[in-house]
């Protein structure tokens, strides 16, 4: 079983169908307490809310958007001559014992240049439709990578895929919105973990911790309710908060 810390699709710690998910974001002033990759290059401050989290999750790695990964992988796109034919099966890289650095990328545009970003080892889950060409980059740099479908959107079944290959039990789910939206949508997340900064910024448009694009009426979180387990007070002011998901009483 896998947990899932951003929230999952029984109540409790663990599901089924792969790891838990707990999904972290940080409310208010900052966008530096999304990802815990991007909060190395930030301050001091942030390096030690990114050691409180993974210290208490014992989190085995974490999940992001593709536009969150494109922004931290370092690589650029290569021209592969006469790529082989590949067929479309999991593919396991050399692992090490590394943290899983996830990235949901369903048209295969994240370029990594390594098997890693920030040392932790690159999975990358995939349409089918992704060409040849990019698969034997991937496969050159080191990198794993899983198929979710042909269009890359069959999130359940990536999830327990890579719970059965790398034999995790807890991914940290770390945005942005729109991937935290898919996962709640499909009941893929345990926990919500979230951290509100005392500070105010007041611009109008910014992505929502959930920002779920489906059909006008569409409830993503319909059928599932939050439940608070913790509150704590940081240092600064900073409030943390964690609420399990659960089924929604009928």
């Amino acid at each position: 079983m896998m947990k899932f810390q951003s929230a999952s699709r029984r109540s409790g710690f663990y599901t089924d169908s792969g790891p838990r998910r707990v999904s972290r974001k940080g409310a208010g002033h900052s966008r530096e307490y999304r990802q815990h990759t991007l909060c190395r290059e930030q301050t001091t401050g942030c390096l030690f809310i990114s050691a409180i989290f993974h210290d208490q999750f014992d989190a085995d790695g974490w999940i992001v958007g593709r536009v969150t990964m494109c922004e931290m992988a370092k690589g650029t796109e290569r021209k592969i001559e006469n790529a082989p034919k590949l067929p479309r099966q999991a593919h396991v890289g050399a692992r090490n014992g590394r943290k899983l650095a996830i990235g949901i990328d369903p048209s295969g545009r994240a370029h990594y240049g390594k098997d890693n970003v920030g040392g932790d080892h690159v999975v990358a889950v995939l349409g089918e439709q992704v060409s040849d060409a990019y698969l034997a980059e991937l496969r050159e740099d080191g990198v794993s990578y899983i198929f979710a479908g042909p269009r890359g959107d069959d999130l359940p079944h990536a999830m327990e895929e890579i719970a059965a290959l790398f034999s995790v039990k807890t991914l940290l789910l770390e945005g942005g919105g729109g991937i935290n939206g898919a996962f709640l949508k499909r009941g893929l997340i345990d926990e919500f973990s979230t951290l509100i900064r005392p500070a105010v910024d007041g611009v109008a448009g910014s992505q929502c911790i959930v920002d779920y694009d489906g059909p006008e009426g569409d409830r993503p979180g319909a059928g599932q309710s939050l439940r608070l387990t913790h509150c704590d007070t940081l240092e600064g002011g900073m409030v943390w908060l964690r609420h399990a998901v659960e089924r929604a009483p009928d």
